[in-house]
C-alpha cells in the first residue's frame, strides 16, 4: 500500500469529504505552526504544543513533515528543559524556496529575494525615470530585471514560490491592474497580465499590490516580535503614502484604498498636485518638495537618471557640512510631517509610526524633530503615546514586503513545497 505522510491511501468507498477535511485541517496546522515560527521565533516543540493549542503528537508529525519539505529544522538546543533528553528548538529554514518582489517608482525598478527564513538572496535595483517611459516600455525593464532575479535564484537551487510587484497608488489587487499612479502616470495598467506574457512560462504565481501596505508588511515582521499590532509606515518618495497594519494586519479599506494619505490636506499649502487637485500633503512633504527647496534647476541631485541613494547621499552631506539651504527645507518638510502625522496619531493611534523611503534616509534629521512635533500636538499627551522611528529596510522595503506576500502561498498550504526527502513519501 502507498504510503502518505497522513497515513496509507483510503480503500475504495472512502468518504471523500472527511478525507479532504482532513487534509485541510492538516494544511491549516502546518501553517499555524509556520506563522508562529515566523512571527515569534524559534521554540520548542512543547513550547509549540502549548502556542497552538495542538496536542504535543500532533506537533511531532507535523514538525516532521515540515523538516522534510525543508521549511523548518532544529535549531539550538532548548536549554528550559529540566528532565528528559535534550531536544532542540524548531526554527523557520525554507531556504529551496523563496518569494520575489518587485518594485516599480518613479526613480528606480527593483527586485528583491527572500528565502523562507527571510535572508536576501538576489537584490538588485536599477536607476528608471519611469515617468518619462510609457508603461510599455517601463513594464519591459521590469521584465529585464524580473528574469534576472528569477535566472539567479533558480542558478542557486531556489525555487520561487511567486513574485509580486508593488507599485504606487491605487491598485486593483484581484485582477492585477494599477488603476490610478499619478507619480508615475499610470492609468488603468494591467501589470500583471502585461508582466505575466512577456515572463511566459517561467513566471510564477503573479501578485500586484501597492508599494505602501506591502512596506508596512515588511516592516511590521521587523518588530512582531515585539508584540507590535498596531503600526504606521509612512513612506516618502516623489509621492507620499501610508501602509496601517491594525491588530497585526495589513488595513486594506473598502475599495482598497486605506493608507492614500499623501493627497490629504494637512495645512494651507495651495500648491498644484499630480492628481490634479491643490494642497495635498505630498506637495510640502514629498521628495520633490524637498529637492526643490534644497536645490537649484539643473542640479545634479535632481537628475533621475542618477540611482536615488547616490543623490540622497549628496544632499544628506550637504546638509551635514552645514548647508544652509539643506537644512532649512529638511526643517520645513520636518514641521509639515509632524504636523500631519500627529493628526494621524489621533486618528489611528498606532504604537508605532515608522519613517520609510527618503524619510529614513534623513532619520537622524527627520526622527527627533517629528516625535517632539508630536509630542506637542496630538490630542491624548498624557497617554502612552507613539513611537516616531525610521527604517532599517530603506528602498527595499516594498520590495520585502512583496517577497513575504508572494511567500503566504506557502504559509496558507505548505504541501505546495516538495523537498527531496518528501519524494520517497509521494
Amino acid at each position: 500500500m502507498q504510503m502518505m505522510a497522513d497515513g496509507p491511501v483510503e480503500p475504495v468507498g472512502f468518504d471523500a469529504t472527511a478525507v479532504a477535511d482532513r487534509g485541510s485541517s492538516r494544511r491549516t496546522n502546518l501553517g499555524l505552526i509556520l506563522r508562529l515560527l515566523r512571527d515569534h521565533g524559534a521554540r520548542s516543540r512543547s513550547q509549540i504544543a502549548s502556542d497552538t493549542g495542538l496536542p504535543k503528537a500532533t506537533v511531532t508529525s507535523l514538525i516532521t513533515e515540515l523538516v522534510e519539505r525543508g521549511l523548518v529544522r532544529e535549531g539550538k538546543v532548548d536549554r528550559g528543559k529540566a528532565i528528559g533528553r535534550p531536544s532542540h528548538e524548531i526554527e523557520m529554514d525554507g531556504r529551496n524556496i523563496c518569494g520575489v518582489g518587485l518594485e516599480v517608482n518613479a526613480d528606480y525598478i527593483s527586485a528583491v529575494a527572500l528565502d523562507g527564513h527571510g535572508t536576501v538572496v538576489f537584490e538588485t535595483r536599477a536607476g528608471v525615470d519611469v515617468r518619462g517611459l510609457s508603461a510599455e516600455v517601463a513594464v519591459g525593464v521590469l521584465e529585464r530585471v524580473a528574469r534576472q532575479g528569477l535566472e539567479a535564484v533558480r542558478a542557486n537551487g531556489v525555487e520561487p514560490i511567486g513574485m509580486c510587484v508593488a507599485t504606487p497608488g491605487v491598485v486593483d489587487a484581484v485582477q492585477g491592474n494599477v488603476v490610478f499612479a499619478p507619480n508615475i502616470g499610470w492609468r488603468d495598467v494591467p501589470l500583471a497580465a502585461m508582466l505575466r506574457q512577456r515572463l511566459t512560462t517561467s513566471a510564477p504565481r503573479l501578485q500586484v499590490e501597492n508599494d505602501a501596505r506591502l512596506a508596512a508588511v515588511a516592516e511590521h515582521a521587523e518588530f512582531a516580535q515585539r508584540g507590535v499590532s498596531e503600526l504606521l509606515l509612512i513612506t516618502g518618495e516623489v509621492g507620499v503614502a501610508g501602509g496601517i497594519i491594525s491588530n497585526g494586519r495589513p488595513l486594506r479599506g473598502y475599495a482598497g484604498l486605506a493608507g492614500e494619505i499623501g493627497h490629504t490636506r494637512f495645512g494651507s499649502s495651495d500648491q498644484p498636485c499630480v492628481c490634479g487637485r491643490t494642497g495635498c500633503w505630498e506637495t510640502v512633504v514629498g521628495l520633490s518638495a524637498l529637492l526643490n527647496r534644497a536645490t537649484s534647476p539643473g542640479d545634479p541631485v535632481r537628475d533621475p537618471a542618477t540611482d536615488l541613494e547616490e543623490r540622497l547621499s549628496e544632499l544628506l552631506q550637504r546638509a551635514a557640512d552645514g548647508d544652509q539651504r539643506a537644512r532649512t527645507a529638511l526643517d520645513e518638510v520636518a514641521v509639515n510631517l509632524g504636523d500631519g502625522l500627529a493628526v494621524l496619531a489621533d486618528i489611528l493611534n498606532p504604537e508605532i509610526i515608522v519613517l520609510g523611503g527618503y524619510f529614513a534616509f534623513f532619520g537622524d534629521f527627520f526622527v527627533p524633530s517629528v516625535q517632539q512635533r508630536l509630542d506637542s500636538r496630538v490630542m491624548t499627551p498624557a497617554l502612552p503615546g507613539t513611537t516616531v522611528t525610521r527604517s532599517r529596510l530603506g528602498f527595499t522595503a516594498a520590495c520585502r514586503g512583496g517577497a513575504q506576500l508572494a511567500l503566504e502561498a506557502v504559509l496558507q498550504d505548505p504541501s505546495l513545497v516538495t523537498a527531496p526527502a518528501m519524494a520517497g513519501n509521494l
